[in-house]
């Protein structure tokens, strides 16, 4: 079992750490859901992995422990209610990678990016059901979705179409030769005083 003080590693390195093909599709996950490292993709697959292991010793077992399982991975999100043992297995990292609060938040529009979204949560401006939550891979479940809200209000940044271009420029031309005709009239007016 292991000393409960002393924490153990939650992930295992590649065998082969400079396969390419692995390095791009890494980098590409990275990318796409905003992780600092690829240690955080590393994570999630022996989560999948540990889940994985769980459902083939669940395959001969009775109903009732099949049934919390597969109620857990619900509550989870990561099966829908009628799911079987087979879809189960069928679990990605990508699954897992869905279920964090940072990818969470990004695609219920409380952030304009994925990067956002975790600098967000670091800078403890999100709760989650009343409470403060600073770590991004936190692992959302269903009842949680709902209850998430931002504690600072974000404004959406929308691209402006040509006419909106045009005449936003239109106004700040104008205010600036009202500006230039104002020092104008106040040079003059010195002037004039003199």
């Amino acid at each position: 079992m292991g000393d409960p003080r002393k924490q153990h590693k939650k992930y295992k390195r590649p065998k082969r750490p400079y396969e390419r093909e692995r390095i791009e599709e890494e980098e590409k996950i990275k990318g796409e859901y905003g992780l600092k490292n690829k240690r955080e993709i590393w994570k999630a697959k022996e989560e999948i992995a540990r889940i994985r292991r769980q459902a083939k010793e669940l395959i001969t077992a009775q109903g009732e422990k099949k049934e919390r399982f597969t109620n857990r991975l619900v509550g989870l999100g990561l099966i829908k209610k009628e799911a079987t043992i087979d879809e189960v297995l069928e679990l990605t990292e990508k699954n897992w990678l869905e279920r964090r609060l940072q990818t969470i938040i990004f695609k219920k529009k409380l952030a304009n990016s994925i990067r956002q979204a975790r600098q967000l949560i670091t800078h403890k401006k999100i709760k989650v059901n009343g409470k403060t939550v600073n770590v991004p891979s936190y692992i959302i479940k269903i009842k949680e979705e709902n209850k998430i809200e931002s504690i600072m209000p974000i404004k959406n940044i929308k691209k402006l179409s040509k006419e909106e271009k045009k005449l936003l420029k239109s106004i700040k031309n104008s205010s600036e030769e009202e500006k230039e005709k104002l020092e104008l009239e106040e040079e003059n007016g010195e002037k004039e005083r003199e």
